[in-house]
């Protein structure tokens, strides 16, 4: 996610620079051993280099010479990388992976108002779909907004392994942060190179510089910001303030949001606790997770945020948290 939100939004950027010397590597089918894997994406520009990651470095000289021509031709061009022969093992030419790479390589600027359905997608919700036929047929669907393009085969490409592929990129997870304080400067950045959005609610003026490093900073109260939580995966509470926090959980306690994180330890939150009224710490016991963060050992600001951005990094991918 982390990738292909960076990827996608320097396309936007591209688009609307008018960067004809752009293309988009896009992974749509892996075999074996891969640094990633289908729905994985770079985006590379004679004028401004590469955005994004499909190995660890050793393949992208390659895939970067092939993108470019695509973008010279306005071309769709299909790439097969194959790194599982034995012999560049044995030989001490093995490039680390042992697997096998499909990739559509697409001309940014051959994809005509593909902008708009990128940046609707950024402003989160909807998944953003895409797919790719063999002849050269590129269609991109956000909600109810629909788009196609037909593209002419790059000469000499790869032969596609099947008529059509199909990816579908996730819209960008969302985080609602009640409070800033010392671990913000930190924890927001992360979370965003992650791939969340990131809205950050702090009315005191003490903290908002450090508020707007988020996608939304919210000068609002914990009341007023729980009234705008659908739509996000997580909240997190971490005023380092005792009322301001049991205003946040209150509030929170009426949302559905699954996952609650909050600052501090268990002693605070059973003191919370016998604050709350008895529905809201019911309505609160199954999603509230505290202390929020994984256990990684070491204190600070510095520590604590690793802590939660790591945690929130196994609740996006489907692991315990």
């Amino acid at each position: 996610m982390s990738s292909q939100r960076k990827v996608l939004e320097a396309a936007v950027r591209a688009l609307a620079t008018g960067d004809a010397g752009a293309a988009l590597a896009m992974v749509v089918d892996t075999e074996g051993s891969t640094y990633v894997h289908a729905g994985a994406m770079a985006l590379f520009s004679a004028r401004d280099g590469q955005v994004g990651w499909l190995s660890g470095g050793c393949l992208e000289p390659d895939i970067e010479r092939r993108a470019l021509a695509a973008a010279a031709q306005g071309a769709l061009d299909w790439m097969d990388i194959d790194t599982r022969d034995d012999e560049d093992l044995l030989s001490g030419s093995a490039v680390g992976c042992r697997g096998r790479l499909h990739l559509a390589l697409l001309p940014l600027a051959a994809l005509d108002g593909l902008a708009r359905l990128l940046a609707a997608w950024q402003q989160g919700g909807e998944a953003l779909r895409l797919s790719f036929a063999a002849g050269g047929m590129v269609r991109a669907q956000h909600g109810a907004a629909a788009m196609q393009w037909r593209l002419p085969l790059a000469a000499g490409g790869e032969a596609p392994r099947q008529d059509e592929y199909a990816l579908l990129i996730r819209a960008a997870p969302r985080v609602l942060i009640f409070g800033a304080g010392p671990e913000t400067p930190l924890l927001v950045p992360w979370l965003r190179e992650l791939g969340w959005r990131v809205t950050v609610a702090e009315r005191r003026t003490r903290w908002q510089p450090a508020a707007a490093l988020a996608d939304q900073a919210w000068a609002l109260s914990p009341t007023e910001a729980a009234t705008r939580a659908a739509g996000h995966d997580a909240a997190l509470v971490m005023h380092h303030h005792f009322e301001l926090d049991r205003e946040a959980l209150a509030a929170l306690a009426e949302t559905d949001l699954p996952f609650i994180g909050l600052l501090g330890p268990g002693r605070r939150r059973d003191d919370l606790f016998k604050v709350l009224p008895a529905n809201a710490r019911e309505q609160l016991r199954h999603r509230l997770r505290s202390p929020v963060g994984l256990r990684l050992g070491g204190q600070g600001p510095e520590a604590i945020a690793l802590s939660i951005a790591a945690q929130l990094q196994a609740v996006l991918a489907g692991e315990p948290a």
